[in-house]
C-alpha cells in the first residue's frame, strides 16, 4: 500500500528534512571545530599519588643455623623432627661415643703415667741435691787439708771431680723435671681433646628456633673427615622474617632504608602484609645483562602465617602524596592527529621537553604557572613560622636569580637545568634546614628530590571545542596519575583521546 501526501505538504517536508540536516551538521562542526573530530576528556582533579616499585623475592628467617657434626660415627638417636621447636642447649641427636670413650681412657692412662714420671723426676732431683751437698762438704774438707799439704794432689782432684759430677747430675735432674712436666702437659691436652670428642657425640641445638630440615636418621654413619656434614637446619625466630627483593638498577636509586613495603603471597591472595626496607646491599647481580641489587625487607610474622620460601610480590612505597593536583597519564601521552610529530633529536618533546608539542605558530603553550605555589604549599605542610616562611621565599628568590645569572644564553638540556636548579635551591635552603626538626628536614629533602625530578610536559586542554596546548610542570607519577605542580587548574578538561566520525 502506498501512502501519497498531498502536493501542498511535499515542499514543507523537504524543507524540514533539509533544516534538520543543516542543524546536525552545524552541531558537529561547532563541537569538533569544524573538522569532524570529537575528543575524549578527563577533568584535572585532586587525590593521592603513590610511587611504587614492584619486585618479587622469597621469605626467609632472619637467621638460619645449619647444625652439623664435628666427629664421625654412627648415629644412635635423633630426638627432633621437622617443624619441632627447640631450645638452646637441647639434645637433638647423639653419635655412638664408644670409640671416643676408649680414646679418652687411653689418654687418661697416659696422663697418669706422665704424672708418675714427673714424681720420679722430682725424686731424682732431691737425690741429686743431697749428693751434691755431701760432696761439696767433702770437697771443702779436702781443700783445707790440701792447703796444709797433708794429702796428695790426686786425692784433692778426686774430691773436686766428684763434686762437679754431682753438679752435673743435679742439672740433669732439673732438666728431667722439665721434660716430665712437658709430657704431663701433652697428656692433659690429649685428655681434653678426647673429652671434647666425647662431648661432640652429643649434638645440641645452638639457638632457640624451629627445625626446618633434618637429613639424618638413627643408624646412619656420619663422616666428618673432610667437611662438616649438615644434619639439621634451624630457623632462629620465625616471628621476625625478611624478604630478599631484587630491584632493577634503574629503580634502586630511589630505594632507601625505612621505606614502607607492602606485599602479598600466593597462599593468602586476599591478604596484604606490611614491612620496611632494612638494607640496600651493594652486591649487584648480572642476569642476562640485567643488573639487579638485593634489597632486604624486614617483616613481622606474629601469627606465623608466613613460611620460609614463600614468594612475595612486593611493592616498595618510594613516595606518597595526599590531596595533590593530578592529571591522568593518558593526557601526557596525547597528541592531536593534526600536529606533526617532533623530529628525532628535536627540542619539542611531548612529555619531556620544554615546549612539548604545540601546534605550529603556538610555541610551547601557556607558561607553567607560579613557581612559588608548590613552595607555599610546602610551608603549610611544614608549619613554618612567618619568619621561616620569609627566609624560605628569600632563599628561593636568591637561587632563582643566581640561576638566571648563570644561564648567560647557554643552551643546556632539561635534565641539566633541573639538576642545577635543585642544587642551587638545596644550597640556598641549608640555613633554614638547620633550624628544622628531623621530621621537617625529611619532608624538605623529599620536596627537594621531587623538584629535582620535576619536568615540563605539554597537555591539550579543550577550550571552545578546540584543543589548546598548555605547558605544565609535573612531578610524582604512579601507574594512573601524575602530579601537576603548575600550568593547569583544578576542573579544567584535558584531552586523552580523539575520535573521527565514521564515514
Amino acid at each position: 500500500m502506498t501512502l501519497k501526501l498531498p502536493l501542498a505538504h511535499r515542499p514543507r517536508l523537504r524543507a524540514a528534512i533539509v533544516a534538520a540536516l543543516v542543524i546536525v551538521l552545524l552541531a558537529l562542526w561547532l563541537r569538533d571545530g569544524g573538522n569532524g573530530i570529537s575528543y575524549r576528556t578527563v577533568e584535572v582533579g585532586r587525590g593521592p599519588i603513590a610511587l611504587l616499585i614492584s619486585a618479587t623475592g622469597n621469605l626467609k628467617a632472619l637467621s638460619t643455623v645449619e647444625v652439623g657434626s664435628q666427629v664421625s660415627g654412627q648415629v644412635l638417636s635423633v630426638n627432633v623432627d621437622f617443624n619441632d621447636a627447640v631450645k638452646k642447649g637441647e639434645i637433638i641427636a647423639t653419635i655412638d661415643p664408644a670409640n671416643f670413650q676408649a680414646r679418652l681412657t687411653q689418654a687418661q692412662a697416659d696422663l697418669t703415667s706422665s704424672l708418675a714420671n714427673l714424681s720420679a723426676a722430682h725424686a731424682n732431683l732431691g737425690e741429686a741435691q743431697a749428693t751434691l751437698r755431701n760432696l761439696e762438704a767433702e770437697f771443702a774438707r779436702k781443700q783445707l787439708v790440701f792447703d796444709r799439704q797433708l794429702i796428695s794432689r790426686s786425692e784433692y782432684d778426686a774430691a773436686l771431680s766428684a763434686r762437679d759430677q754431682a753438679l752435673a747430675r743435679l742439672a740433669s735432674a732439673r732438666a728431667g723435671i722439665k721434660v716430665a712436666q712437658s709430657q704431663v702437659a701433652q697428656r692433659r691436652a690429649a685428655v681434653q681433646n678426647a673429652e671434647l670428642d666425647v662431648q661432640y657425640t652429643v649434638i645440641r641445638a645452638p639457638v632457640d628456633g624451629v627445625v626446618l630440615s633434618r637429613t639424618v636418621e638413627p643408624g646412619q654413619t656420619v663422616a666428618a673427615s673432610f667437611q662438616t656434614p649438615v644434619l639439621f637446619s634451624i630457623a632462629e625466630d620465625l616471628s621476625q622474617m625478611q624478604i630478599d627483593l631484587s630491584i632493577d638498577e634503574a629503580d634502586v636509586g630511589q630505594v632507601r632504608e625505612g621505606l614502607p613495603v607492602r606485599f602479598t603471597v600466593d597462599a593468602f591472595a586476599g591478604r596484604e602484609y606490611q614491612g620496611s626496607v632494612r638494607q640496600v646491599r651493594l652486591a649487584a647481580t648480572n642476569t642476562a645483562n640485567v643488573i639487579t641489587y638485593p634489597v632486604v625487607v624486614n617483616v613481622t610474622n606474629a601469627d606465623g602465617s608466613l613460611l620460609p620460601g614463600m614468594t612475595a610480590n612486593a611493592e616498595v612505597l618510594v613516595a606518597n602524596r595526599e590531596d595533590v593536583l593530578r592529571v591522568a597519564n593518558a593526557a601526557l601521552r596525547f597528541r592531536p592527529s593534526n600536529v606533526p610529530a617532533p623530529a628525532a633529536g628535536g627540542a619539542v618533546q611531548n612529555g619531556g621537553g620544554q615546549g612539548g608539542g604545540g601546534a605550529p605558530g603556538q610555541g610551547s603553550g601557556r607558561p607553567a604557572g607560579n613557581p612559588m605555589a608548590q613552595w607555599d604549599e610546602l610551608a603549610e605542610r611544614l608549619q613554618l613560622s612567618e619568619a621561616q616562611r620569609g627566609q624560605l621565599r628569600s632563599a628561593l628568590m636568591a637561587s632563582f636569580q643566581a640561576m638566571r645569572g648563570q644561564a648567560g644564553g647557554a643552551v643546556v638540556s632539561e635534565d641539566q637545568r633541573r639538576r642545577r636548579t635543585a642544587e642551587a635551591i638545596a644550597t640556598a635552603l641549608q640555613p633554614l634546614r638547620a633550624q628544622l626538626s628531623a621530621g621537617q628536614q625529611q619532608m624538605l629533602d623529599a620536596e627537594l628530590a621531587l623538584q629535582a625530578n620535576a619536568r615540563r610536559v605539554t597537555v591539550y586542554v579543550l577550550r571552545d571545542g578546540k584543543p589548546e596546548p598548555v605547558s605544565v610542570r609535573v612531578g610524582l607519577s604512579d601507574t594512573s596519575f601524575t602530579e601537576v605542580l603548575a600550568g593547569v587548574k583544578e576542573g579544567e578538561q584535558v584531552i586523552i583521546g580523539e575520535q573521527r566520525p565514521t564515514p
